[in-house]
Formats: structure tokens, sequence, C-alpha cells
């Protein structure tokens, strides 16, 4: 699913426009990302959370050359399904 796909179905489940559910879906991403920018972490009870940790520099390798290269550190962000969506995704169907 795409975020078109997304905010169509949700337009749908919620009988609102496509306008006002593209804005619900524009603002939810946007709160997500301005959280995790200052450093928070957003949790959905049952969903997930969304978290950010620092990634040390570190030397890898070029595949193809088999070069040493280094590579930046960085700020990464991880998400954790909460017990309710790893159980809904791991159900035998």
């Amino acid at each position: 699913m795409n975020k078109t796909e997304l905010i169509d179905a949700i337009a749908k489940d919620a009988e609102i426009s496509k306008v006002a559910a593209k804005k619900a879906v524009e603002s939810f991403l946007s709160n997500i990302e301005t959280t995790l920018t200052k450093g928070g972490k957003v949790s959905l009870i049952g969903f997930g959370s969304w978290s950010t940790s620092d990634r040390a520099a570190r030397e890898g390798r070029n595949p193809q050359t088999g070069k040493t290269i280094k590579i930046a550190a960085k700020r990464v962000v991880k998400f954790k399904a909460g017990s309710e969506l790893e159980t809904a995704v791991n159900k035998k169907k």
C-alpha cells in the first residue's frame, strides 16, 4: 500500500472526503517527523513505536573493489512493532 492508497482507504473507512483524509495523513506523518527530529519517541499502544538512535562512524568495504571506505555517523529511525500488530501479522490463515 502506498500513500495514495492509504488516503483512499481512510476516506472510505471514515466516510470523509479524500481531501480531509489526505490532510489527516499528512498531519500524522508531519507530527511523527517533527517529534523524531527533536529526538523524541512516538508510541501508539498496540501498534508500535518509532524512535531514533545514533549510529557511529565506521569503516566499510566496497563489495565491487574490496576497497575500504569510511561510512559517516548518522541518526537512524527505528520502529518496534507493538504486541497487537505482531499478533495480527503472525495469525495463521
